[in-house]
């Protein structure tokens, strides 16, 4: 079964950085395409990045684009979200996902993916 733990949540100051990781266990993970989504109170889950098997294309959600940067080490089974100029409108559970069957085109979606991890807590004060 495919299992994705997530790490690197936590409480920070408005500009502050954090760097967050997503490991995946049961299946080939250079294989499938990667997403992260967040979650703000009372909000809907909303899409923030997506990155390809090989890590060769990546996609950000306007909001995030320029501070945030999604990376993958394939050989160690990760997938990264580096946090950079953080706002307090950023503060959301964030959730990694993967994809099973390639469908890059459709990467913002939350039902392009089929396994989720548990989410972690980013909290960024004013």
């Amino acid at each position: 079964q495919v299992q994705l733990v997530e790490s690197g949540g936590g409480l920070v100051q408005a500009g502050g950085s954090l760097r967050l990781a997503c490991e995946v266990s049961g299946r080939t993970f250079s294989s499938y395409n990667m997403g992260w989504f967040r979650q703000a109170p009372q909000k809907e889950r909303e899409f923030v990045s997506a990155i390809t098997g090989s890590g060769g294309s990546t996609k950000y959600a306007d909001s995030v684009k320029g501070r945030f940067t999604i990376s993958r080490d394939n050989p160690k089974n990760t997938v990264y979200l580096q946090m950079n100029s953080l706002k307090p409108e950023d503060t959301a559970v964030y959730y990694c996902a993967l994809d099973l069957y390639g469908r890059m085109w459709y990467s913002q979606r939350i039902d392009n993916y089929n396994y989720w991890g548990q989410g972690t807590q980013v909290t960024v004060s004013s």
